[in-house]
């Protein structure tokens, strides 16, 4: 499993970083990205808190942890500031709380998010084909969630995906150590989206592919 898309207690998150990891780790993951929510009042101290964390890691060959972000409930008009001052805080990973169906998410923020770069739009929702299409275009990847509420609208997304060519990845939104989901059960999830076994292996594909970008610039 390669998930990146986390909370801590830097946010609204049950465990501290370092307990995250090991539990992900011992679930099987490979990769995972520590995506805290953030807005203006908290962007500085959420990633710097996230950026110190991973760089004093050691070396482990197990798992790979990135620092990120999810900003969160934002009015479309702040989203592509934000975007920009958290890489320059140092975010590998700037995810997007998109317009799922289960929240008030401000109507166009899946479009700002897209517009504005980031890596991920989170539960996306009813996402508009057009959107879908400028996400394939700029190369920004939707989500398909295995979180309960978030992942109503996974077959919706995945079906505009698959057709506009957009990239996937599979994510689980986890605020606490059950949200933690193992490879062959997310599988299932992706699967009940309507996705084929060679499309969900691409959705892994897709999340290797963002996470070795992300190592190879923290080495330059």
């Amino acid at each position: 499993m390669i998930d990146l898309h986390t909370h801590s207690i830097h946010s609204d998150g049950d465990l501290i970083p370092a307990e995250l990891v090991q539990r992900a780790k011992e679930r099987g993951y490979k990769a995972l990205a520590i995506t805290d929510h953030a807005d203006e009042s908290n962007l500085e101290q959420v990633v710097a808190a996230l950026k110190g964390f991973v760089l004093g890691l050691p070396a482990d060959p197990g798992i790979t942890v990135l620092a990120g972000v999810e900003l969160t409930h934002l009015y479309p008009e702040q989203i592509s500031k934000l975007v920009k001052k958290a890489r320059k805080l140092g975010a590998e990973i700037v995810v997007i709380h998109g317009e799922t169906l289960v929240e008030p998410v401000p109507a166009e923020t899946n479009r700002a998010g897209i517009e504005a770069g980031a890596d991920i739009i989170a539960h996306p929702g009813l996402i508009k084909p057009e959107e879908v299409k400028l996400a394939a275009a700029k190369g920004v990847c939707l989500e398909i969630s295995t979180r309960a509420g978030h992942s109503l609208s996974n077959g919706w997304v995945a079906g505009l995906a698959m057709r506009a060519g957009a990239r996937l990845v599979l994510n689980t939104d986890s605020h606490s150590p059950s949200d933690l989901t193992a490879w062959e059960y997310a599988k299932k999830i992706a699967q009940g989206a309507g996705l084929s076994f060679s499309e969900i292996d691409q959705l892994l594909k897709n999340s290797r592919s963002l996470v070795l970008d992300k190592v190879s610039e923290r080495k330059r």
